[in-house]
């Protein structure tokens, strides 16, 4: 099993980390260039360089392991779609939650300029990392002291953003399990707050940060919600890497910012309060297998990221052949080494890549315990980010 997954790890892995360094190298390039003379035009670049390395990950879902994720919105929502800034909370039940949602915005045609709430140390992840921060992803360090103004600064800077961008926070800080939905369940109970059965309780601290200073320029919040239909089976990175299909179910309802409320206090309890339908529309699901409330819309499977993968397949076969032919590395035994242990190296890059998005191997966020004059389901807790 474990040379079968190999085998196809293998090759993926070098056309993903020898094509993301090249992506690297330009995106570099352009901060040191170009964003000191223009931001703006900065953005725009990046925004079409970085799609070039993300495509590569929607290519996997769509192509090579056929995962067919199914949006269900209201026409409405669906138009509007990708012609906006918006600001999108989200459950956080799947291993590629975070790949779901690139699949969603390349199919509204701003993936290039999704952003994301995420924890510090995944700015230091080869490649993929190194791309969110120049992409100007926000990281965060799980200490509201600290990272108050940080975000604070960082939602400041995407005021003259200039094209539609989604930022995406999970707002529950941490990826679901039956043990973090116990340790929710008992936490609840013990306050007196609503116990979930289907999302853990949200962290409202960023949540309410970020709608007090994004208000004035982006006009919607996408509520977006993630289930999996009982025949398939749960999606995770590897099932991914192996080429194994599965069916995904995205539910959105837009907000308009306009039609929140004002203080901070009730902010975060519309946060809680959608969590709250959140978790019956999970119930709901669970009883019809489907997200019977709001039409299904017709998404199709864009052959875009076919093209940029074949591209990129092409460019570095016929750079690797030159690069050989030219080095001769293959003709001694220290070049063979040499050769071994690069490709050791980027195997084991990816491996780490898949350990690091196992929704079991994620840390628990922090609750803040409830003050005693909150009502059911007011409770003040951590920041929310990305895992």
């Amino acid at each position: 099993m474990a040379v079968a997954a190999a085998v196809v790890v293998v090759p993926l892995a070098l056309l993903f980390f020898a094509s993301g360094l090249v992506v690297n190298l330009i995106q570099a390039t352009c901060y040191v260039v170009v964003r000191p003379l223009s931001k703006n035009l900065y953005r725009r670049i990046n925004r079409v360089v970085a799609e070039l390395l993300w495509l590569e990950l929607v290519w996997i879902i769509d192509w090579w392991a056929g995962v067919k994720i199914q949006l269900f919105a209201d026409s409405e929502t669906f138009r509007m779609m990708g012609k906006e800034h918006a600001l999108v909370i989200c459950n956080h039940r799947s291993d590629i939650d975070w790949l779901v949602g690139w699949v969603s915005a390349q199919r509204s045609g701003c993936l290039g300029s999704s952003l994301a709430v995420m924890k510090k140390s995944s700015k230091m992840l080869p490649v993929i990392g190194w791309s969110m921060w120049f992409s100007e992803y926000l990281f965060l360090e799980r200490s509201w002291a600290k990272d108050e103004s940080t975000l604070k600064s960082g939602l400041e800077r995407l005021k003259d953003y200039p094209l539609p961008f989604w930022l995406a926070l999970f707002v529950e800080g941490t990826r679901f399990t039956q043990a973090k939905l116990l340790a929710a369940q008992e936490y609840a109970t013990s306050n007196g707050l609503h116990v979930p059965r289907n999302v853990l309780i949200p962290r409202t601290k960023g949540f309410v940060s970020a709608v007090s200073h994004m208000r004035s320029f982006v006009p919607a919040v996408y509520d977006v919600t993630v289930a999996i239909p009982k025949s398939s089976p749960a999606p995770t990175m590897l099932r991914l890497f192996k080429g194994q299909p599965s069916v995904v179910h995205v539910h959105i309802k837009r907000h308009l910012m306009k039609e929140l409320p004002e203080t901070d206090e009730a902010v975060a309890q519309w946060c809680r309060d959608v969590f709250i339908a959140k978790d019956a529309l999970l119930d709901k699901h669970k009883a019809e297998d489907t997200f019977s409330d709001q039409p299904l819309q017709d998404t199709g499977r864009p052959i875009k990221s076919l093209l940029v993968v074949v591209s990129w397949a092409c460019l570095l076969v016929c750079g690797g052949v030159k690069f050989l032919q030219w080095s001769s590395i293959l003709s001694s035994w220290k070049g063979v080494a040499l050769s071994a242990v690069g490709l050791a190296i980027v195997t084991g890059l990816m491996q780490f890549l898949i350990q690091f998005s196992q929704s079991e191997r994620s840390t628990p966020a922090k609750v803040t315990p409830v003050k005693p004059k909150n009502r059911e389901g007011e409770q003040d807790g951590s920041h929310s980010k990305q895992h």
